[in-house]
């Protein structure tokens, strides 16, 4: 099974990279991509890791772009983590994260379910290159005894039509595809049911995006066939994955999506091409 799509702590999943590679690795994964947002900090952890269980593990990553006042996320793939321009492209985006973060904590108070945000922002700062967003606020309220789980979170204050939300400025999505590729690797805009720029893709695509990410955990059998017959027309590569973050309120485990033994060799075989150019 093929799953490229899975967060660790380096962000705002829950397992380390060891709790996440015997997750994986009991999942019966073979090949896996972390694609943590903003951050590259566990994937030389995670490389290792896997290998030692006899599952390759791709260097990816997240990368949270931002148009007409919403958040649009980039996956990259075999990328190079320490290209120096993707560096400090990826220190800017945390600290706009952190800057984000205490904007939400400051609404959150005024609505009456303060949270801990010196505590948040130490457990961020205590790894080196590590990401703060959304998610860990919602478990901020939950320690808090605001809401029962972090769907509520969403539900109730933090999602894009919430309360607390705040926009952030950012990259367009065309700028990520650019750094991305700078740094090696290829581009598939995740989860496009959830993000619905569906209208925005083939002009992505003549900007260089390399793939879409077909497969799913959001994504039924409607959604699937359509976004596959989207990268057909549009001469795109397929990826997927499950979006795995450990979090109990999903209730998703690796390998809860996976990417197709055909089009796992069509990506690899253009890593491959793309690497020689």
């Amino acid at each position: 099974m093929i799953d490229l799509h899975l967060h660790t702590t380096a962000s705002d999943g829950r397992c380390t990279p060891v709790e996440l590679v015997n997750r994986a690795a009991g999942a019966g994964l073979t090949v896996l991509a972390v694609t943590d947002h903003d951050t590259t900090a566990a994937v030389s952890d995670v490389q290792r890791l896997a290998t030692a269980r006899g599952i390759e593990a791709l260097a990816g990553i997240e990368v949270t772009a931002v148009e007409g006042g919403r958040d649009v996320h980039v996956l990259g793939y075999f990328l190079d983590p320490d290209e120096p321009a993707l560096m400090q492209f990826l220190n800017a985006q945390r600290e706009r994260r952190v800057v984000r973060v205490r904007l939400i904590a400051a609404r959150l108070a005024e609505l009456g379910v303060p949270i801990d945000l010196p505590a948040l922002l130490d457990e961020a700062q205590r790894q080196s290159g590590r990401s703060i967003g959304r998610p860990q606020i919602a478990r901020a309220l939950q320690r808090a005894g605001h809401v029962a789980d972090t769907r509520e979170a969403f539900d109730r204050f933090l999602s894009n039509s919430g309360p607390a939300f705040v926009s952030r400025p950012g990259s367009s999505p065309e700028d990520v595809i650019a750094i991305i590729h700078r740094a090696g690797g290829l581009a598939s805009l995740a989860h496009p049911f959830r993000t619905r720029m569906d209208a925005r893709i083939p002009a992505l695509a003549e900007a260089g995006l390399d793939a879409l990410e077909v497969y799913h955990s959001d994504h039924d059998a409607v959604a699937v066939g359509r976004y596959a017959r989207l990268a057909s027309e549009l001469g795109l590569l397929m990826t997927g994955g499950s979006d795995f973050h450990g979090e109990p309120a999903h209730g998703l485990e690796p390998g809860a999506a996976t990417l197709p033994s055909a089009e796992w060799r069509r990506l690899s075989a253009a890593r491959h091409r793309h690497a020689a150019k």
